[in-house]
C-alpha cells in the first residue's frame, strides 16, 4: 500500500560541530532508508520516495549546509567532505550524483555501519561536459541565481518536468549572494577531483553497491560507471533507460526501480 501522508514523526534541527542541521524522520519500522542530497538539492527532492516507502522503512532526511534551510553558524562557508559525513545505525543509503561521493566515504569510514548502498548518477570522474559547465557556466564573475539556474537546465535540465525547471529558477533566485558563492565554489571543487580514488578508498567499501546510471546522462559517462563499479568490490550497475541526470525528478516511476532493488536487498539480507 502506497501512503500519501508525507508528516513526519520527528523534525527538528540538530547541532552538529560549526552547524545547524534540519532533519526529518518518517516511519517505525526496523530497517532505515538515509537519503542524501546532490550539490544543493534539499531534501525536499526525496519527498515521493517517504510517499512510497514511507509505510515499509524508517526514512532520515537531512540537509547539508547551504542546502535548504540548513546553516553555517561559525567559520567558512566552504564545507569539506569529511565534514559532510554522519553516522547512523546499519542503514541503507541512497543518494543522488555528490551526495553519493560521501556515501562511499562514509561506507570506508564505517566498513561494518551500512547494510546497503544505491547511488545515483555518479562516476569515477567527471566528464568534460560537466567540466565545461562548470568552468564557464559557473565560475563567470557578477553571476546572479537566475543565470546559474538556467545554465544548469540547459545542460543537465532539459528534461526534467516544466514544474520541476520552475521550482530549480524559483530556487537559486531565492539564493543569498553568499549562499550562491558557497555553490559555485563546491562545483569548481568537484572537478578538481579527475579520479574518485583520490579522495576515496574504493576498495574498502564492504556493502552491496548497486551504481543507477541514466542513458541520457550527459555529465556522468556510463564508462566512468563501469570504472568506478570495478573498484567495488559488491558492485553492480543498473542503466536506466530514457532518464538523464536527475532520474526520479525526471520520471516519478523510476521508483519501481527502487522498489525492486529494495526487495531483493532485503530477501537477500541486505537491505
Amino acid at each position: 500500500m502506497v501512503s500519501t501522508a508525507v508528516v513526519p514523526l520527528i523534525r527538528g534541527r540538530l547541532p552538529v560541530q560549526r552547524f545547524t542541521v534540519p532533519y526529518r524522520v518518517y516511519g517505525e519500522e526496523e530497517h532505515t532508508l538515509i537519503f542524501i542530497n546532490g550539490i544543493h538539492q534539499s531534501m525536499a527532492m526525496w519527498h515521493s520516495f517517504v510517499r512510497r516507502f514511507g509505510q515499509s522503512y524508517r526514512i532520515e532526511l537531512f540537509d547539508f549546509p547551504n542546502q535548504g534551510t540548513r546553516r553555517i553558524v561559525a567559520g567558512s562557508s566552504t564545507v569539506t567532505l569529511n565534514e559532510q559525513l554522519r553516522s547512523s545505525s546499519r542503514p541503507t543509503i541512497c543518494s543522488a550524483s555528490w551526495g553519493g561521493v560521501v556515501a562511499l566515504a562514509y561506507a570506508v569510514r564505517h566498513p561494518h555501519g551500512l547494510r546497503s548502498l544505491i547511488l545515483a548518477s555518479i562516476g569515477m570522474r567527471a566528464n568534460q561536459k560537466m567540466i565545461e559547465l562548470i568552468t564557464k557556466g559557473l565560475s563567470r564573475p557578477n553571476k546572479d541565481g537566475l543565470e546559474v539556474a538556467e545554465a544548469l537546465i540547459e545542460s543537465v535540465g532539459h528534461v526534467l518536468p516544466d514544474a520541476m525547471k520552475n521550482r530549480i529558477i524559483g530556487q537559486f533566485q531565492r539564493m543569498s549572494s553568499e549562499a550562491l558563492q558557497a555553490f559555485c565554489q563546491h562545483r569548481l571543487s568537484v572537478i578538481t577531483v579527475r579520479d574518485l580514488r583520490e579522495v576515496v578508498d574504493l576498495g574498502k567499501v564492504r556493502c552491496e553497491t548497486i551504481l543507477l546510471h541514466g542513458e541520457n546522462d550527459a555529465i556522468i559517462d556510463l564508462e566512468d560507471v563501469r570504472l568506478l563499479a570495478a573498484e567495488i568490490p559488491r558492485a553492480q550497475i543498473q542503466t536506466i533507460k530514457d532518464v538523464g541526470h536527475f532520474l526520479h525528478l525526471e520520471k516519478e516511476e523510476l521508483l519501481d526501480v527502487y522498489d525492486d532493488i529494495l526487495a531483493s536487498l532485503r530477501s537477500n539480507g541486505e537491505g
